[in-house]
């Protein structure tokens, strides 16, 4: 069976013609990458890529969506789309769909992704166990968090969470320092404000104050490329320094979350985890991962990886729809 498949953000809308197979298997075609900004709707963005396609696409479809996916209408942040679920098959002509949250998408994903789409990050160097609860953070824009449990007979269930949004505990000065400079804009502070993309502005000043030196302005962009890049990282010590204590603050988060959910296992996601990859492995992530005092022994026995399939998006989108339709 051929389905669309899209994930859809605030930048760009991703599609593909994703085949489920028989046996439970999902393929995906050719992606699509659409801007977001230039199409006035999804229909429209629809319409391009069924032009891309000759003009006739499947009659069933899932969409994966950065935000809530309930109620009589979804308005992105980021543009200007508004989806209306109820008049979905009578717009886009289909017979089947299938809406689900973008990081509940994630969790199908890592049900489904063969073992070449993990990498080893720390823990024993094992497959993900095949029953029990696999905690799944993804640090991009925001901070996002889902569960996947499984029972061990190839039957599963994804939980999408708000846990990005749980507050955040400091371990050290350093990480006292950050929570004082966050509070002085913010309320109460969210790991979501520290395990982001956008937080590594925040880190790299703070750690600019702590050593006393002036604080060079510098976009989230410009710190994570100086600072994972092996020759700017030399240069630019600081952003080197600020990228480090995210790894730290990551690791720390997954190990709550892992606490939290009683996981056997955890898959680090998000297109920020697969760009500082190499930073990650090399990091203290590992070592934060595992200090939780009295169950260090416990957090040690967890096997820890990160995602890299190109499209987990589109793949646990086109997953979810399978668990809701087909099987």
């Amino acid at each position: 069976m051929d389905i669309v498949s899209v994930d859809i953000g605030g930048t760009h809308a991703r599609f593909t013609i994703a085949t489920l197979a028989e046996n439970g298997t999902v393929s995906l075609g050719e992606v699509a990458t659409l801007h977001t900004k230039d199409h006035a709707s999804f229909e429209s963005a629809w319409a391009h890529f069924a032009e891309i396609n000759g003009g006739t696409l499947p009659r069933a479809a899932t969409l994966a969506i950065a935000g809530p996916v309930g109620g009589d209408s979804i308005k992105f942040t980021n543009n200007p789309w508004v989806i209306y679920p109820g008049q979905l098959h009578d717009r886009l002509d289909i017979d089947a769909v299938t809406l689900i949250n973008d990081f509940g998408a994630i969790g199908h994903a890592v049900a489904h992704a063969g073992p070449e789409h993990f990498l080893h990050l720390t823990g024993p160097d094992v497959p993900l166990p095949a029953k029990g609860t696999i905690s799944i953070p993804g640090p991009g824009t925001g901070l996002g968090v889902a569960q996947l449990w499984r029972d061990g007979t190839g039957n599963y269930h994804v939980q999408a969470t708000e846990a990005g949004h749980i507050d955040f505990a400091p371990l050290d000065a350093i990480e006292d320092a950050l929570l004082a400079r966050l509070r002085k804009r913010h309320r109460r502070v969210s790991v979501e404000r520290v395990v982001s993309g956008p937080a590594i502005v925040d880190i790299y000043e703070t750690l600019a104050a702590l050593e006393g030196k002036a604080i060079v302005p510098l976009d989230d962009r410009t710190i994570w490329t100086c600072g994972t890049d092996p020759e700017q990282r030399r240069e630019h010590v600081l952003c080197a320094a600020a990228v480090d204590r995210f790894c730290l603050s990551l690791g720390s988060a997954a190990g709550d979350y892992a606490l939290a959910h009683g996981a056997v296992g955890v898959v680090i996601a998000g297109g920020l985890g697969l760009r500082i990859r190499d930073t990650l492995v090399a990091s203290g992530f590992g070592d934060r991962f595992r200090a939780k005092g009295r169950f260090e022994n416990l957090m040690a026995g967890l096997p820890v990886k990160l995602i890299t399939h190109p499209q987990p998006g589109l793949l646990g989108a086109a997953a979810a729809f399978q668990k809701e339709h087909v099987q």
